[in-house]
């Protein structure tokens, strides 16, 4: 089963917590035993499991990326001026994959799943949430 979720950002860089929805993605299925993928599209955009208690750490993952990566020294940049945008979503990567178990996501207490947004704002961001059960 497929279903996309769709974000609104509103900044240049920020991360999303669509946990909710991807728990609602999973009940629809009636899957119990399975697993399921969360795959950002969007070359510009990725898809990250991070705590979700202290919202710092989302602000860390943002700050660390900004000195690890920084805007406008790319060769890209000369096209649209994202060169670390793109960086930035190659590095963390488009999807993650998660199991369920008993019709639950097999996170820990403190992991949700965040949308990471690297070239914002923008009006809609889709995220494809695919779930494959392994029950026979």
């Amino acid at each position: 089963m497929h279903k996309t979720i769709t974000v609104q950002t509103h900044q240049r860089e920020v991360l999303i917590d669509i946990t909710a929805q991807v728990k609602t993605v999973i009940h629809d299925s009636g899957v119990r035993q399975g697993l399921v993928n969360v795959y950002a599209q969007g070359a510009t955009a990725a898809i990250m499991i991070q705590e979700n208690w202290d919202d710092s750490v989302q602000t860390d993952v943002i700050n660390l990326l900004a000195k690890m990566i920084p805007n406008g020294v790319w060769l890209h940049d000369r096209q649209d001026g994202n060169g670390d945008a793109h960086l930035k979503s190659g590095l963390v990567g488009p999807s993650e994959s998660i199991p369920i178990i008993d019709g639950e996501m097999g996170l820990s207490t403190w992991q949700n799943i965040f949308f990471c947004e690297y070239d914002g704002p923008r009006q809609e961001r889709r995220i494809v949430v695919t779930v494959l059960s392994t029950e026979q």
